[in-house]
């Protein structure tokens, strides 16, 4: 599937879905579009993303990636925040608020999102649309 840059495009994506947990990837979508509106939808490598972005290390290396993207896997879906604050990602500071997620430095798995408070995922969508994603191009 082409990438594409709209909402449209992630609606349909996620409507086609043939899987029982789609609809989880779709409360999810409209979650992060209410919560977060300045990073806009799109789909990259297959995936709903949101605020594509422009890295560069200092190594040289660099890309595009996006701020949050979801994936739906064969046990989990996960939700990838590539946002850092301090000198940890972002994902991590909300470990005690949402305990029946597994969460590694910048992703949030869950089996279904009735396992996690939305409320709180709410607030870390709200918070990854305002903080420097990692490894940023700063132009």
């Amino acid at each position: 599937m082409a990438d594409m840059t709209d909402t449209a495009a992630v609606v349909a994506h996620l409507d086609g879905m043939d899987d029982p947990r789609g609809g989880d990837l779709r409360a999810l979508h409209d979650l992060l579009v209410e919560n977060a509106p300045g990073l806009a939808p799109g789909l990259m490598n297959g995936d709903p993303v949101y605020g594509r972005f422009h890295y560069r290390y200092a190594s040289g290396r660099e890309g595009e990636s996006a701020v949050i993207t979801m994936r739906l896997n064969k046990n989990y879906i996960s939700v990838y925040v590539n946002c850092v604050r301090g000198d940890g990602y972002l994902a991590e500071g909300y470990r005690e608020r949402l305990p029946k997620a597994s969460i590694g430095k910048s992703c949030v798995r869950f089996r279904r999102l009735s396992d996690v408070d939305t409320a709180v995922l709410a607030e870390l969508f709200g918070e990854a649309a305002v903080t420097p994603p990692a490894g940023a191009a700063m132009d």
